[in-house]
C-alpha cells in the first residue's frame, strides 16, 4: 500500500503557485491601447473557467462498470441501488422457509351419524364403523356429541366422572385434545353438561361452527372423525353437520323411522346453503334388518324407491351381540371378532372406502 501510494506522489507534477485572474483593465507593457491589442480571449477560451485542484491534479482514471442486468440499475442515474449491495438478510430466508411449509395438509373426512329420531343404531354404527376403520389401518377420532353419552360408555368410560368433555370444547373453547381419551379409537368424551350446551351456546357469534373451530386442532392427526350426534335436529346437530364433509344416515327398517329422512333432508338443505355447502349424503344405512319379516323387506324396497343409489348394498342385521357388546366397554369388532356382527360393518366399511372416502 504503501509502494502505491508513493508512487501515485511521484505521478502527479509539482503544482504551481496560483497568481489570480489578469485584469482587463490592465496597461499593456507596450504602451499600446488595449482595444488595439489583440483579443486574449482567443487564445485560450479555457482561462475563462476556472481550475479546480482535482482537476489539474488527478489523472483520469478509467473504472469499470460492473456487468449488471438491466434490473439491478437504478433507472435514474445508471447507479446499484441500495438494497442491491446488501447481503440477504435473516428475513430472505425465513420468507423462503414459510413459502416450503406452506404445503397442503391432508385432513381428516369428517362423516356425521345423524338421524333425529332415535333407536336406529347411530351409536352402534358410529363406534363400530369406526373400529373397522382402525383395523384397515386408518387413525380414527370418535366424537360423542350425545348428552346420553352412549358413546362414551360403550368403550367403558363413565361419563358422570369425566372432569372435561365436549361442553368445555363447545361452551368455553378448550383445545379439543384435551378431552380426547385412548380406547381400541381415539374418542373425545361426552358428559351430562352437554344437555345445556344448546342453552349455554345460544349468545355465542359463530355457535353453528363452535365444533368445526375445535376440529382444527386435530384435522391433521386423523384420517377420519366420526361424530356421534343426538336424536335430535337441535344446535348439537347442527354443529355436526356444519363441521361435516359426508353424512351417514342409519335408518331403522321400519315404517316411522323413514318418515324422518324428509326431516333430515330439509335440514341439510338449510346447512347447506347457510353454513356448510360440501356437506352430502354419504349414503343411507339400514339397520336392524330382521330379514324374516315381511315389513322389513318393504321398508328397504321403499328405502331404493325413493332414494336409489344412497341405500347401501350392507345391510346391519338384528344380533344380540350388539347389546353385549356395549356392558364390556368394547365395540363389536373387538368382543366377538369372528362374529357376524362384526362382518356387518367390516363390510360396510369396504363400501365406504370405496366410495373414495380414503
Amino acid at each position: 500500500m504503501e509502494d502505491e501510494l508513493q508512487g501515485m506522489e511521484e505521478a502527479v507534477p509539482e503544482m504551481p503557485r496560483a497568481t489570480g485572474p489578469v485584469s482587463d483593465t490592465s496597461s499593456s507593457p507596450t504602451g499600446e491601447d488595449p482595444a488595439s491589442s489583440p483579443p486574449a480571449a482567443d487564445a485560450s477560451e479555457e482561462d475563462e473557467q476556472p481550475t479546480t485542484v482535482f482537476q489539474a491534479v488527478a489523472p483520469e482514471v478509467e473504472v469499470e462498470e460492473p456487468d449488471l442486468p438491466d434490473e439491478e440499475l437504478d433507472e435514474g442515474d445508471g447507479r446499484m441501488k441500495a438494497v442491491d449491495l446488501i447481503a440477504p438478510t435473516r428475513l430472505d430466508f425465513l420468507n423462503e422457509k414459510a413459502e416450503a411449509e406452506e404445503k397442503p395438509v391432508k385432513t381428516a373426512e369428517v362423516i356425521a351419524f345423524a338421524n333425529q329420531k332415535g333407536g336406529v343404531a347411530k351409536t352402534t354404527t358410529t363406534l363400530n364403523l369406526a373400529v373397522a376403520f382402525a383395523e384397515s389401518g386408518y387413525r380414527v377420532l370418535c366424537i360423542d356429541l350425545d348428552p346420553q353419552g352412549n358413546l362414551t360408555m360403550s368403550q367403558g368410560i363413565d361419563p358422570d366422572k369425566v372432569e372435561k368433555s365436549l361442553y368445555d370444547v363447545l361452551v368455553n373453547d378448550m383445545p379439543i385434545s384435551e378431552i380426547i381419551i385412548k380406547r381400541e379409537i381415539d374418542i373425545a368424551v361426552a358428559s351430562i353438561d352437554l344437555a345445556g350446551a344448546e342453552i349455554a351456546m345460544s349468545t355465542k357469534i359463530g355457535r353453528e361452527r363452535s365444533l368445526e373451530k375445535a376440529l382444527k386442532e386435530v384435522e391433521g392427526d386423523y384420517d377420519f372423525v366420526c361424530i356421534d350426534t343426538p336424536p335430535s335436529l337441535g344446535l348439537l346437530t347442527i354443529n355436526a353437520l356444519t363441521a361435516a364433509n359426508k353424512v351417514i344416515v342409519p335408518v331403522q327398517c321400519e315404517y316411522l323411522s323413514m318418515r324422518g329422512l324428509v326431516q333430515l333432508q330439509n335440514t341439510l338443505r338449510m346447512i347447506q346453503e347457510n353454513l356448510n355447502p360440501d356437506v352430502r349424503i354419504e349414503g343411507i344405512l339400514p339397520t336392524m334388518l330382521d330379514s324374516r319379516t315381511i315389513h322389513a323387506k318393504e321398508a328397504v324396497e321403499i328405502l331404493e324407491e325413493n332414494f336409489g343409489d344412497l341405500v347401501f348394498q350392507s345391510r346391519i342385521k338384528k344380533a344380540i351381540k350388539f347389546a353385549e357388546a356395549p356392558v364390556k366397554g368394547s365395540s363389536v369388532l373387538k368382543y366377538d371378532s369372528a362374529s357376524s356382527a362384526a362382518n356387518y360393518y367390516r363390510e360396510l366399511a369396504k363400501e365406504v372406502l370405496s366410495h373414495g372416502s380414503a
